[in-house]
């Protein structure tokens, strides 16, 4: 502990037991942090670098949580939130009851949207919002007179949110054996099956595909289908080309809803406005959060399309659900001041000019590393590597080697903060670095990268 004039300061070995003893930590093995403590406390950021409380600087390759789209310590941000702050803190939009930062972010978002995706219900989280959509669907085809339509479709590798339904959709195991009981209703079909959705019978595990559980289930029970336009935690895994316009086909020849969970490619990450739009897609619901405010507030919302708010006020019934933090009037005043960077500054743009430079330093790197290879990408901000013991016999490594959280953390070492999957035995390794990112920047990530392949490499 040091003290100074007017504080006093924590040294991180004081802070590390503090978090021990108090902080039970989000998707962190509890022993293991007790035993051992925070592995980073993280103390300053400034655009797309990170410093921890021993000083030492990274450059965030994956946006913390796909996230932090404008970086770190952005003043605009930060003064939006105070003048709205000061002006009002806080209002609820129950009863009918609103305030002008969320009125403005609607009417701002529906105006990007693609289609007409031009009603929000604002949530605090993607959480929230995938939870919302599935409940929407089923009020939906209740108010519809079909109350039967209840059962949820989604793909196995999916990330949809830990609240009991966004928990229930996801198909991560780990996330679905952490509870002794899912909701019921929920559905897991294979993902990216492209000739099953098509229609081809003779495909590979026909019966396994979205058309398969539909047609097994009975289209009349099923109320909505939720996909990402690229699986994040899954292990980033993009769509075979066609795949998302088979899946609208497929929910439009059924009457089934569709829901698109842009919780992680919304607002400029795949060098579109929204995933959905490099694939010519209009969800039924759009889910969003992170980049909405770039991770400076708790805010995420769903966009609905007319058809599907057309059904609502048309009926007499109560809207039964919200948050207390709905349409939170600081959280929409940053989330309305970071859209209007986003435009401003060309991020979008930049997204795809950046990642088209990042894919070739991945190409790079598969080309001249052994264990690199699947490199999983295309011109956008959004990517991800795989890491085999032998990959020209397609030969992984062992579950206990850990080899991609090995990696990421030689990376972590050199100065530069990645993410590693290891669902069902692959190593993956997740990059999404904030839309700002400079071309020096990125070469700065594929070298570092470099430097710790070679580390890696002697390892194994």
């Amino acid at each position: 502990m040091v003290q100074t004039k007017n504080q006093t300061i924590l040294t991180r070995s004081e802070l590390a037991e503090i978090d021990k003893k108090h902080y039970l930590h989000p998707t962190t093995p509890p022993k293991l942090h007790y035993l051992q403590g925070p592995s980073t406390i993280f103390s300053e950021g400034k655009g797309v670098y990170l410093k921890d409380i021993e000083g030492k600087e990274r450059i965030d390759g994956v946006s913390m949580l796909w996230n932090v789209n404008l970086g770190y310590g952005n003043e605009e941000l930060a003064e939006a939130a105070k003048e709205q702050m000061l002006k009002l803190s806080y209002s609820s939009s129950f009863s009918g009851q609103s305030n002008e930062p969320a009125i403005l972010l609607s009417q701002k978002v529906a105006s990007l949207a693609p289609g007409d995706l031009n009603v929000c219900f604002f949530t605090s989280g993607g959480s929230e919002s995938n939870d919302t959509a599935f409940k929407l669907a089923r009020f939906y085809w209740k108010l519809k007179g079909k109350p039967e339509r209840t059962k949820i479709i989604s793909l196995e590798q999916s990330f949809h949110g830990v609240t009991v339904g966004a928990t229930s959709a996801t198909g991560i195991e780990g996330f679905q054996n952490f509870t002794t009981s899912n909701a019921p209703n929920f559905l897991k079909a294979e993902a990216h099956a492209l000739e099953a959705e098509l229609g081809d019978k003779n495909a590979p595990n026909y019966s396994r595909s979205i058309r398969g559980v539909i047609e097994a289930e009975g289209a009349d029970t099923i109320a909505a289908v939720i996909v990402e336009p690229i699986q994040g935690a899954g292990g980033v895994r993009f769509p075979p080309e066609g795949y998302l316009q088979a899946v609208r086909k497929l929910c439009d020849e059924h009457g089934i809803l569709m829901i698109a969970d842009e919780v992680i490619c919304g607002f400029g990450r795949t060098g579109k406005m929204f995933g959905v739009e490099n694939y010519e897609v209009v969800p039924d619901f759009l889910c969003v959060a992170k980049g909405i405010s770039s991770g400076y507030a708790h805010l995420g919302a769903v966009v609905m399309r007319e058809h599907i708010r057309e059904v609502f006020v048309k009926s007499d019934e109560m809207m039964f659900h919200g948050f207390t933090y709905s349409g939170h009037p600081m959280a929409c005043a940053v989330g309305l001041k970071n859209l209007e960077i986003i435009e401003r500054d060309q991020l979008v743009e930049n997204s795809r000019i950046r990642g088209e430079e990042l894919l070739r330093g991945l190409k790079f790197l598969e080309s001249n590393f052994k264990h690199v290879t699947q490199v999983r990408g295309l011109e956008i901000l959004l990517a991800g590597i795989e890491l085999l013991k032998d990959p020209e016999n397609g030969v992984p490594f062992d579950p206990t080697d850990h080899a991609a959280a090995r990696y990421t953390e030689i990376c972590m070492n050199l100065g530069l903060q990645l993410r590693s999957f290891d669902w069902k035995g692959t190593n993956t390794v997740a990059l999404a670095p904030p839309l700002i990112i400079t071309k020096k920047q990125v070469e700065d990530m594929i070298n570092i990268m470099s430097d710790a392949l070679i580390a890696f490499e002697k390892q194994v």
